[in-house]
C-alpha cells in the first residue's frame, strides 16, 4: 500500500497574524514569523502512519507513506517534520522566491494539477490523505479538485478511516446533520480522503526519530521541471483563478460598560435601543 500525504507550510496556528497593508493582496507579515506544518495536514500524516502500522500489525503487506510539499526551500523543514513523525520519504516541489519573499500564492487548482503529476509519477498509489483545508486560505478545494482530475472516489471531512481486506476504505465523515459512513471501493485510481479535526491526535516526534528523519530520502523537483514533465505551461499553475482584493484587520471592539445591577443593565439596553 502506498499513501501520499500532501502537506503545507503555514504560519503557526498559535501565532497572532500581523496584517501589513504595504504587501498588497497578501497583506500579512511573514518576516521573522514562525512557520509550521498545517494542523489538518499533520492530522493526515498521523492517520497515514496509523494505517501503515495497522497493515504491518495485521501482516497485510508493507506500506509506504510519502510526504509531498509544494513551496519554497523552507518547505523541506516541513517535510522533515512529517518524516520524523514516521513518513518514509518526501517529495518537494520547490518554488523560487518572488518579489514578496519566499511566498508564492499557489491556488487549489494549480496545486491539484501538480499533485496529480506526483500521483502519476509515483504509480500504484492506493490513497491520498490530506487535510480538509489549510488555516491560511481556508479554501478546502484541493482534495475535491484532485479527485476530479484523477477521476477518483473521494470522502471529505473524515472523522474515521478504516481499510478493508479488499483494499477499500470505510470512512465516517462529518456533515452538518451529523455523520455518515461511506465506502470507497478500489477503482484503478487512488482514493482521496480529506481529514477533519477529530480524526486523531498527532504524535510528537521523538528525538531518535528526528535524527533518523535527517537520513530519510527527500527528492527535490523544481516547479519549472515539474510543469515541463506534466506538459503544462507555467501560467496553468501560477495564474490565480480568483483575486484577493484586500486583507485587513477587523475593527477593534468598543470597550464594555460596567453596571451595578440588573436594573441598570436593562436601562442601558433600552437607552441603546437594544431592548424594547
Amino acid at each position: 500500500m502506498k499513501i501520499i500525504v500532501p502537506i503545507k507550510r503555514v504560519i503557526d496556528y498559535a501565532i497572532k497574524i500581523r496584517v501589513d497593508a504595504s504587501k498588497g493582496p497578501l497583506g500579512v507579515e511573514l518576516k521573522n514569523t514562525k512557520m509550521s506544518i498545517n494542523p489538518f495536514c499533520e492530522i493526515a500524516v498521523e492517520e497515514a502512519i496509523q494505517l501503515k502500522e495497522a497493515a504491518a500489525k495485521a501482516k497485510k503487506g508493507d506500506a509506504e507513506v510519502v510526504a509531498v510539499s509544494i513551496g519554497p526551500k523552507q518547505c523541506s523543514e516541513t517535510i522533515r517534520t512529517a518524516l520524523a513523525m514516521g513518513a518514509d520519504r518526501g517529495v518537494h516541489i520547490e518554488t523560487k522566491p518572488d518579489v514578496r519573499g519566499d511566498y508564492i500564492d499557489l491556488q487549489p487548482f494549480g496545486i491539484a494539477r501538480l499533485l496529480k503529476g506526483i500521483v502519476d509519477r509515483e504509480g500504484d498509489v492506493d490513497l491520498v490523505l490530506m487535510g480538509k483545508q489549510s488555516i491560511d486560505s481556508d479554501c478546502g478545494q484541493t482534495g475535491p479538485f484532485l479527485a476530479g482530475l484523477l477521476d477518483s472516489p473521494q470522502a471529505t471531512f473524515a472523522a474515521s478511516v478504516e481499510r478493508e481486506d479488499d483494499g477499500s476504505f470505510v470512512v465516517e465523515r462529518e456533515t452538518d446533520a451529523g455523520t455518515e459512513t461511506i465506502k470507497l471501493k478500489p477503482s484503478g485510481s487512488p482514493a482521496i480522503i480529506t481529514c477533519d479535526l477529530r480524526l486523531n491526535t498527532p504524535r510528537y516526534p521523538t528525538m531518535p526519530n528526528i535524527m533518523k528523519a535527517k537520513k530519510k530520502p527527500c527528492e527535490t523537483i523544481s516547479l519549472e521541471d515539474m510543469v515541463t514533465e506534466l506538459g503544462l505551461d507555467l501560467d496553468d499553475v501560477l495564474v490565480p483563478k480568483n483575486e484577493v482584493i484586500e486583507v485587513y484587520e477587523p475593527p477593534p471592539r468598543k470597550e464594555g460598560e460596567t453596571v451595578e445591577s440588573i436594573d441598570d443593565l436593562l436601562g442601558k439596553l433600552k437607552e441603546k435601543g437594544l431592548l424594547s
